[in-house]
């Protein structure tokens, strides 16, 4: 057993032992959370007992590391408190009831954002941290559910394919922040209901669909409607095809038939004054 002070483990444990067994580390710890009780927020300083978690942490070498926390449970002042004792909360190390730090939990995350459920499965398990596809994709979920929302100033409304020229949905984009808000399981005018439960939008940048500018009026008619960038190149890129199909081939072909017709008509004239300067020269 070896005894060490080197592990990085946070301001709120503090590492009493770590081994090397069978691949694996295992290292204790001893916990100095917040002795603040979670539901009416009164600070304790009478111990109950003792609790303990294990964590999944960061690896070390490609090795899997366990962290054996022990934690303080303490009993809450207040009377009138539905929780007669409770655990100290680690804010920073881990979250509530959870089973890795919460650094494992946000690489396996951005592992299920990039990879996927399986692909991130085998990932993690390379790199010495198992997690299983479910587990991933989990953790994906709850980061999403957990965001609060915020006030969107700036709203893009484009359509959305479900199923390509089948289903069509509504995708609400903050470009402000460059982040999905919300979709919409149609394309109608409907997104004027969303705007109402979400004021504040003071922009809506759209597409030329005749339904959202509707729908925005109606539900957002303070908000003023611009259209993007992208439609705003493909209105001229049509415009100029429009113009040059239009004029470009039926007057083409008329200047140079013109041409050709003046250049004859030139050759001709010249001929004549060839024939009539060759018959006074006796040829």
């Amino acid at each position: 057993m070896q005894r060490t002070s080197e592990w990085a483990l946070g301001p709120e444990v503090s590492v009493v032992t770590a081994e090397l067994k069978d691949g694996r580390w295992q290292v204790s710890a001893l916990g100095q959370g917040e002795q603040t009780c979670p539901g009416c927020g009164a600070h304790s300083a009478a111990r109950h007992s003792w609790h303990h978690r294990r964590l999944q942490d960061l690896p070390v070498q490609g090795a899997r590391v366990t962290l054996n926390l022990r934690l303080g449970r303490w009993r809450c002042p207040n009377q009138h408190c539905e929780r007669q004792t409770f655990v100290e909360r680690l804010a920073v190390t881990a979250a509530p009831l959870a089973r890795r730090t919460r650094r494992v939990a946000d690489l396996v995350r951005l592992m299920g954002h990039t990879a996927g459920g399986r692909p991130g499965e085998m990932l993690m398990a390379r790199l010495g941290m198992p997690a299983s596809d479910t587990t991933v994709v989990r953790q994906l979920k709850r980061h999403a559910a957990a965001r609060t929302p915020a006030s969107v100033g700036v709203l893009g409304i484009d359509d959305w394919s479900w199923r390509k020229g089948v289903r069509y949905g509504t995708v609400l984009v903050d470009l402000e922040r460059r982040r999905l808000v919300d979709v919409l399981a149609d394309r109608s005018a409907a997104t004027a209901r969303w705007l109402e439960q979400h004021p504040g939008v003071e922009i809506i940048s759209r597409d030329r669909c005749g339904l959202y500018a509707q729908g925005a009026l109606r539900g957002a008619p303070q908000a003023r409607q611009v259209a993007d960038r992208f439609h705003l190149l493909q209105n001229l890129r049509l415009c100029i095809e429009s113009h040059m199909s239009r004029v470009g081939r039926h007057h083409g072909r008329t200047l140079l038939a013109a041409a050709r017709g003046a250049a004859d008509a030139g050759s001709v004239k010249n001929l004549g004054h060839y024939a009539a300067a060759a018959s006074w020269m006796g040829c």
